[in-house]
């Protein structure tokens, strides 16, 4: 997979003003700063759109964009889709309307509330979800694609409350793992001081998990400013079929956005793979 670069006009300046390895790194950081601004701000004009959970049904498959009908494909599991830490399900505009183009029928979002202040209380919540959304639509399964916070939710539900029973696949993205020291004031939040390395929380995730029977996948920026250090988004536990993908050259914001992120979400939720072949992929993909 490959992230298209648009060329700067300045970039022949930075190049003669800068050694050549630094001012590869600075303007892929300018970069990916700028497209960092960009959808936030484009985010906020979302916002308002994605407070209110979203009405059973509407996830119907979209059209694809030259209005040709789409080909029958085989049943595939629901998608539930979880918004990072105070935001709200539409941050998934893009990527669910990626989803529902190649041949995802069903994809849900939960909103939990900017108020919760305990990733245990959300994956509670998270799991009723999944058994009202498996009841429904007659599904034993379901796949998650879990932002930020959104995928350390759906990973104690997981490992912690049986989740795996329900859970295929789950796809994180920029998801602090083993915890994030960025911003030390937010620590006023109970639920920021659960995502710290060393949190009573995260050392339940370290714990044993024999059988687990969830595929992981763990998306990671090598220009996230959220995730300090970097590899703490990777998902490193003996007991875990996971997988580990880099991505280079965007951020934090732009992890659910991006095109190219979407194509490597899609194929890691249509991949079926035994615990053997997982761990010969552990090393992950690279997204340039």
């Amino acid at each position: 997979m490959k992230v298209t670069r648009a060329a700067l006009p300045f970039l022949p300046l930075c190049q003669r003003l800068l050694p050549s390895r630094l001012a590869g790194l600075s303007l892929a950081l300018l970069k990916a700063t700028a497209l960092e601004l960009a959808i936030l701000a484009g985010h906020l004009l979302l916002y308002p759109s994605g407070i209110t959970q979203e009405r059973r049904g509407s996830s119907a498959p979209l059209p694809s964009p030259d209005g040709a009908a789409q080909l029958p494909t085989e049943t595939k599991p629901p998608v539930v889709l979880l918004h990072g830490f105070i935001d709200n399900r539409s941050v998934f505009v893009l990527l669910r309307r990626s989803l529902a183009q190649h041949g995802r029928q069903q994809v849900e979002s939960l909103n939990y509330s900017p108020l919760t202040c305990d990733i245990r209380t959300a994956a509670e919540l998270l799991g009723r979800h999944i058994e009202e959304i498996c009841e429904r639509t007659g599904s034993k399964h379901v796949d998650i694609v879990g932002h930020s916070l959104g995928g350390l939710i759906a990973r104690y539900y997981v490992q912690r409350l049986g989740g795996d029973l329900r859970v295929r696949t789950l796809v994180t993205l920029g998801t602090p793992h083993s915890g994030t020291r960025v911003v030390p004031l937010a620590n006023a939040h109970p639920i920021v001081r659960q995502m710290r390395p060393g949190s009573e929380l995260l050392e339940e995730l370290t714990r044993p998990a024999p059988g687990c029977r969830t595929h992981f996948v763990s998306f990671w920026s090598d220009l996230d400013h959220l995730m300090d250090p970097l590899e703490t988004a990777c998902i490193d536990h003996p007991d875990l079929m996971a997988q580990n993908v880099r991505v280079s050259g965007v951020g934090h914001l732009a992890l659910p956005v991006h095109p190219a992120v979407a194509t490597g979400i899609r194929q890691a939720l249509d991949a079926e793979r035994t615990g053997a072949e997982a761990a010969t992929h552990a090393g992950g993909l690279t997204v340039a």
